[in-house]
């Protein structure tokens, strides 16, 4: 399998996770049960869930209201876009 069909298997398989944990998150909050650490909803974007995550935040009306959700995910996807159009699509060619 070429290298690309990986990369693009990994990146949908992290953001697929990363828009479950916003929907696990809002289901925990609504039901008064343990939540799941913004640590862990961070990382998981950091890791190129980004997207997943923005998706999830949208779609499930979570974590909309926190600033360093609003302002810290877009950076995130920004910051990811930057990187993969600078190293990974070079490396791809």
């Amino acid at each position: 399998m070429e290298l690309y069909l990986y990369i693009l298997l990994y990146l949908f398989l992290v953001n697929t996770y990363s828009f479950w944990l916003m929907f696990s998150d809002k289901r925990k909050a609504i039901k008064d049960k343990y939540r799941i650490p913004e640590k862990k909803l961070f990382r998981w974007a950091i890791l190129g869930g980004s997207i997943g995550s923005i998706l999830g935040m949208e779609a499930f009306r979570h974590k909309t209201r926190h600033p360093t959700f609003k302002i810290g995910m877009p950076l995130i996807l920004i910051v990811e876009g930057y990187l993969f159009v600078e190293y990974v699509l070079p490396f791809l060619k």
